[in-house]
């Protein structure tokens, strides 16, 4: 009998790489369990308020991602969020989220699919509690019981979540977010998805023709521990 395989997940609610790889870890899902680390890239002293200056640094990221994924940026998002002073970007509250609706419903990665599109297509402040409180909701958990989890998840907790996720990201050798690394008896392999960037349905067969073993090697784009270059 072939050991079972678990895709682990090391990403960012505020990575657009994160984001251009969507839908590669959608079609993933759909082969084997998907275990998600948020990464914390703009949590704790990491976080800031939207600025000319954080516009001008995301913006031609955002683009280029966009080009090389062919994942759609909104102008809600362009010209209404990143020109919003007011709006700060946060990991953590929108990590702690994923958090609860995993622990809540097993539905961690649909909430950050959710979140994912509420902010770089619709420019939506997933930040915010209330935001996170709506698109829970939309996704069928219940509030009360969701609120609850959500605030079980922050502090501390959050914290020693991101910690655990970059520990894991070094001892993997990752770079950055978004890795996606493949555990099978204990043994950890990381998967090289640069080829597959817009190509979910190549990435999916890629999987099942290698019966879950990773490409080795590679140079896919990521964000890197404290921000989106590249």
């Amino acid at each position: 009998m072939t050991a079972p395989v678990t895709l682990h997940y090391i990403y960012d609610p505020l990575c657009g790489w994160c984001y251009g790889a969507k839908p590669l870890v959608q079609a993933a899902s759909q082969l084997l369990p998907v275990t998600l680390h948020g990464g914390g890239m703009m949590a704790g002293n990491s976080r800031q308020f939207v600025s000319p200056n954080l516009r001008d640094y995301v913006m031609p990221h955002d683009r280029r991602i966009a080009e090389y994924t062919g994942q759609p940026f909104g102008q809600a998002y362009f010209e209404g969020l990143l020109r919003d002073s007011s709006a700060v970007f946060d990991s953590a509250p929108p990590t702690s989220a994923v958090l609860a609706a995993e622990e809540l419903a097993g539905r961690g990665l649909e909430l950050l699919g959710r979140l994912q599109t509420a902010h770089y297509l619709e420019g939506r402040r997933i930040a915010d509690v209330d935001v996170l409180l709506e698109l829970a909701s939309e996704l069928g958990l219940e509030p009360q019981a969701f609120q609850a989890a959500f605030e079980r998840n922050t502090g501390a907790v959050a914290v020693e979540h991101f910690k655990n996720s970059r520990v894991l990201l070094s001892r993997v050798g990752g770079q950055g977010f978004p890795t996606l690394v493949l555990e099978r008896e204990g043994r950890f392999s990381l998967v090289d998805i640069g080829p597959y960037l817009g190509k979910p349905e190549a990435f999916a067969q890629s999987l099942r023709e290698s019966a879950g073993l990773s490409v080795q090697g590679g140079t896919a784009p990521s964000c890197g521990l404290d921000g989106c270059a590249s």
